[in-house]
């Protein structure tokens, strides 16, 4: 039975990563800051698919929190095989305008989530001794950056540093670690006149769908991909 914890799955791009892997055989862990009807409906649908998989509620932002919590499953129902960290927020704004709170509310779940989901796992995922796989997911805006995202950037280039780092500390024991970077995606959150913007930047003329994202990390989690790590997947329609 090979666990993955999905940091963010109550919908959307997670959720549709939580089902997309659960079809592939995995038990998943749906995770969302506090159990809602989008991260039952989540749950709903991925246990159709696999029936052992669970939900845990944590704040990736909160390291206490998520500690206690991936702590105590941890000791209930062993090491995770994988994870893959979806959870992030956005807080757009000029620079120069930008508040503390959105930089350090950005800063502190983009990038944070990184050290405080992943600080608990790794060690347990070594000592299980069945290689493993982690997936991050980045930005575009980590790569070429992004008006008005300053924060975002920062924490999604970021990502794939830490990205390539970590892999290469966990590359002897088959554990392999890589991002996804898409673009714009088509989610229920985007609002009409940033879809238009986004559409026009695009050369393919169109956004990524969320099944599009989950596809790619689910290559990334299949047995053909496990001498691929430290990289970054770019889903951009063209973008550069």
């Amino acid at each position: 039975m090979k666990r993955v914890l999905v940091t963010g799955s109550s919908r959307g791009i997670g959720r549709e990563i939580a089902i997309k892997l659960a079809s592939q055989g995995f038990v998943i862990v749906v995770n969302g800051r506090e159990e809602s009807a989008d991260s039952i409906e989540t749950l709903r649908q991925v246990r159709e698919l696999s029936p052992e998989s669970s939900f845990l509620a944590f704040d990736v932002s909160n390291r206490k929190q998520v500690k206690e919590a991936l702590e105590l499953e941890l000791e209930k129902r062993g090491p995770f095989w994988g994870a893959v960290l979806n959870a992030g927020i956005h807080q757009d704004s000029p620079f120069p305008g930008m508040s503390e709170e959105q930089w350090d509310q950005v800063i502190n779940t983009d990038l944070g989530g990184f050290f405080n989901v992943l600080r608990p796992l790794i060690m347990p995922m070594i000592k299980l001794r069945d290689k493993g796989r982690i997936v991050v997911i980045s930005s575009i805006s980590g790569l070429v950056g992004n008006r008005g995202q300053v924060n975002y950037s920062a924490a999604k280039a970021g990502l794939i540093g830490a990205t390539r780092s970590l892999s290469k500390e966990l590359a002897s024991r088959g554990i392999t670690v890589n991002c996804v970077a898409p673009g714009g995606v088509e989610t229920e959150m985007l609002k009409d006149e940033i879809r238009e913007q986004l559409v026009k930047a695009v050369p393919m003329g169109r956004l990524a769908t969320t099944e599009e994202v989950a596809g790619s990390v689910s290559f990334l989690f299949a047995e053909e991909a496990g001498y691929m790590t430290g990289q970054t997947l770019v889903l951009n329609g063209g973008m550069f």
